[in-house]
């Protein structure tokens, strides 16, 4: 089986908002196709004309060639030996950023062709099943033009949560930093009463995290507050720090009441290695896409299990990330949730419309995949209604 050639379609909703904090409203979607007629599906979180150009630009010089030019003729199956290829010959235009990001894109698309020629579901090719069943976490963003709107409606989305049937949610609560909801500015007190109100809302047996959105600009800032949330039993704090600060992240992996989670924006593992070995972070959360793929995302997953952390994976796009996020998920035995809301929970009208087969929601759980490959199916209408040149 060879490469014949690599597509790339930038896929813009009609409403998108400039101010708004998600990244679900673009996105690339890249399909790899072959000699013998099977086709890989994959996307990646990242500025998706960025990412097609990394992909379509032609080849310059050895260490910047294009990705589709080296590709072109290649066998998808050597999905270690192309990852490689392309880290290798792109190093002096990539290396990190959204040259790896296009390169997940074209790996998660590669292991859904070695599936689909299989028979078999990516997990397999992964290793195999850890788990009988994947434990989703509702990822909850609220809205409203003042705190007391905002509270609300997270109290609101918390409840809609445990009734639909999560057993965990993850609350974000933005009230300040580089990326605060609709430019809602609000106290670290008043982010303490919104977080203790969804406590309260939900009780005790249910399963809370919550994200702050690289709020604070210094760990001692952070530990001023988040001291005061230990009796609330969250799982773990997402991203309270800029990525870069490494010691602040160990300040806190040492210090925090909770674990401390972070990597939605990693590229490679050898970022991930940064963030577990200096900065001693408690909870991984590679992007699929971002990292580099399954086969990257499957390196930190071993990376992580070596040092005794956890993996759960960020995934805020569409359902071909999510369906990569359920296959790492399985075959690694340290990641207990995914981040996952159905389509019909999600305003994005890219999330809802985009792929045909869901992933299945059943009694809080999200049996395994069983379709080879990734298991999803494009939508061309879809495609072809928010396709942008």
């Amino acid at each position: 089986m060879k490469i014949t050639d690599i597509e790339c379609f930038v896929l813009v909703a009609p409403d998108l908002r400039k101010d708004a904090t998600s990244s679900s409203q673009d996105d690339i979607v890249v399909l790899v196709h072959t000699d013998e007629g099977i086709t890989g599906i994959g996307e990646t979180d990242t500025g998706p004309w960025l990412a097609k150009a990394a992909i379509e630009s032609p080849s310059s010089h050895t260490m910047a060639l294009g990705m589709k030019d080296l590709l072109i003729g290649q066998d998808p199956f050597d999905t270690s030996t192309l990852w490689e290829k392309m880290y290798t010959y792109t190093c002096m235009s990539g290396r990190r950023g959204a040259v790896i990001c296009a390169i997940g894109a074209i790996d998660m698309a590669l292991w859904d062709i070695k599936g689909k020629a299989l028979g078999l579901p990516c997990y397999k090719l992964l290793g195999g099943a850890h788990k009988e069943y994947i434990v989703p976490y509702a990822s909850l963003q609220p809205y409203g033009s003042t705190v007391d709107e905002y509270r609300d409606s997270l109290v609101d989305w918390v409840h809609r949560a445990k009734e639909y049937g999560y057993t965990a949610a993850k609350l974000e609560c933005t009230l300040g930093g580089p990326y605060k909801h609709s430019g809602l500015e609000g106290t670290d007190e008043q982010m303490t009463e919104i977080i203790t109100a969804c406590r309260e809302a939900v009780g005790t047996d249910f399963t809370l995290m919550v994200d702050v959105q690289y709020l604070w600009s210094d760990a001692k800032s952070a530990l001023r507050t988040i001291r005061h949330w230990e009796h609330l039993d969250l799982y773990f704090l997402e991203t309270p720090l800029q990525i870069d600060n490494l010691e602040g992240y160990a300040t806190l992996a040492r210090e925090s009441p909770m674990r401390i989670a972070a990597g939605e924006w990693q590229n490679t593992r050898f970022e991930f290695l940064d963030l577990l070995d200096k900065g001693l972070l408690d909870v991984a959360q590679p992007d699929i896409g971002r990292v580099g793929g399954l086969t990257e995302a499957m390196r930190v997953c071993h990376m992580a299990q070596d040092r005794g952390r956890l993996i759960v994976p960020h995934c805020w796009k569409t359902g071909i990330g999510i369906a990569a996020s359920a296959h790492m998920a399985a075959a690694v035995p340290n990641c207990p949730y995914i981040e996952f809301l159905p389509a019909e929970m999600c305003d994005s009208v890219l999330r809802r419309e985009l792929v045909i087969d869901e992933l299945q929601f059943v009694d809080g759980k999200i049996p395994l995949p069983k379709k080879p490959g990734l298991g999803i199916e494009l939508n061309p209408e879809a495609v072809e209604k928010y396709r942008v040149e």
